[in-house]
């Protein structure tokens, strides 16, 4: 356990200065390329569904991956210095991505960049265990606010890029901010003070990425192969197995990749079904709105994202809202705000002012829940086992997202149309309430 009374001395300010790049280098590389997919199948003379891999997929799968892996060497050897050599990896991806020669160049370049998932567990942790005990609910609802409210920017900052400029000056960006992000944090943040160490358990990883990986795979290949082939059949049922014996060895190691406490105890477990639900419905909406947008009122990639722009504008705001009502009003109202405004917009999608108005909904709803997320897992786990639950919290959202935005495409590729893909993310979100009760039933108080 941490000795807190032997927290580093710090610079707040200068601390949380890096933090900030860091999330926000992480955060607007995830969804900048976004609105590009069709520009990329043109670009670089390819089809629809390797431009989707190079924008979404292939990050995705690489980051669900990594992250358990990236957090649990930050509990084991250090939080600053696991999150250098992230970053130092994740501008390699970028650069590599700046000068990509081919959508198979591009989706190797963007894989590696799925590593920059690992910097939010490691961000978290260092912000928990580095700031004053005093500062350290307004530095989570900082970092964790910029994660939606940085990935909201990116969507309408791609769209502008590519309009005015090219899809490379996207890589520009993300290089600056990395490079800033790798020299804040060389200069501004100390050391974990408590570093066990430890050695990697190799058969939990193995397992935990076959499992991940056969979920993730499949979910992209289901539209295309058909949701009963072979192929996809089989990625399920690997998924399956490989995450139940993932769960058996982990619970027989001395040394778990990810410990069982961190998974499935409660009230851990509700707060990570939590996460997933919100991934899932925030997934819909980024998918839908610009869609909706563009096919349904003929506007631009550009226009499409400032639609969206009122919305991303609030979620820093409603994450500094989350410390006055406490984590968890946060929780619930978060995912309550997300199921109204998805079922508004299944009701009511026929004007632009539908589609503004209900998003900054939405985005209310995403900034309370994701400001509160790292708050109640690192309030409901051992200091020395931060970085690893947060790692797992942030894998259970972005499968999630995985999901989400599948189910989307899935639903209007059926002939569904939008009201019923947005009313499927209403009810994903009002599940997600269930889960904050559950969550709250389990004695989660309010820290």
């Amino acid at each position: 356990m941490i000795d807190l009374a032997a927290r580093p001395t710090v610079r707040g300010g200068a601390l949380l200065t890096a933090m900030s790049v860091t999330v926000l280098a992480y955060s607007l590389t995830q969804t900048m390329l976004v609105p590009t997919t069709t520009v990329l199948q043109h670009a670089l003379n390819t089809t629809a569904t390797w431009a989707a891999w190079a924008v979404l997929s292939a990050p995705l799968l690489a980051s669900a991956v990594l992250t358990p892996l990236i957090g649990k060497l930050g509990d084991f050897h250090g939080k600053r210095r696991v999150l250098l050599w992230v970053l130092a990896v994740f501008l390699l991806g970028t650069l590599g991505g700046l000068v990509a020669w081919d959508i198979g160049s591009l989706i190797a370049f963007r894989a590696v960049q799925g590593v920059s998932l690992g910097v939010l567990p490691l961000v978290f942790g260092i912000v928990k265990e580095s700031l004053p005990a005093d500062r350290v609910t307004h530095g989570l609802a900082l970092t964790s606010g910029l994660v939606g409210g940085a990935a909201g920017l990116g969507l309408v900052l791609g769209g502008l890029l590519v309009d005015l400029l090219s899809w490379r000056w996207l890589f520009a960006v993300s290089a600056v901010l990395v490079t800033a992000a790798l020299v804040l944090v060389a200069r501004s943040v100390p050391e974990s003070p408590h570093r066990p160490g430890g050695r990697l358990d190799v058969p939990g990883a193995v397992l935990l990425a076959l499992g991940i990986g056969g979920l993730l795979l499949a979910l992209p290949l289901g539209p295309t192969l058909g949701w009963g082939s072979a192929w996809v059949l089989g990625l399920f049922a690997l998924a399956v197995l490989g995450l139940a014996a993932f769960l058996v060895v982990e619970r027989r190691s001395t040394s778990p990749l990810v410990d069982p406490e961190v998974l499935v105890d409660r009230p851990v477990l509700w707060i990570h079904l939590a996460a997933l639900s919100l991934g899932a419905a925030q997934f819909v909406l980024y998918v839908l709105v610009p869609k909706i947008a563009q096919t349904g009122f003929g506007t631009g990639v550009t226009v499409a994202g400032l639609i969206m722009l009122p919305g991303t504008l609030v979620m820093l705001p409603a994450s500094w809202l989350a410390v006055r009502l406490g984590e968890r009003t946060s929780l619930a109202a978060g995912l309550g705000c997300v199921a109204a405004a998805a079922g508004l917009l299944a009701l009511w999608n026929g004007q632009v002012w539908h589609l503004v108005v209900f998003y900054l909904v939405a985005s209310v709803g995403f900034g309370l829940v994701m400001a509160v997320l790292p708050r109640l897992v690192t309030g409901s786990v051992p200091h020395d086992r931060v970085a690893t639950a947060n790692g797992v919290n942030t894998v259970a959202r972005t499968a999630g997202g995985a999901v989400g935005s599948q189910l989307a495409a899935a639903i209007l590729v059926s002939g569904g149309g939008y009201p019923f893909a947005f009313g499927a993310a209403a009810l994903v979100a009002l599940a997600g309430v269930l889960l904050s009760s559950g969550a709250t039933r389990e004695g989660l108080a309010d820290q």
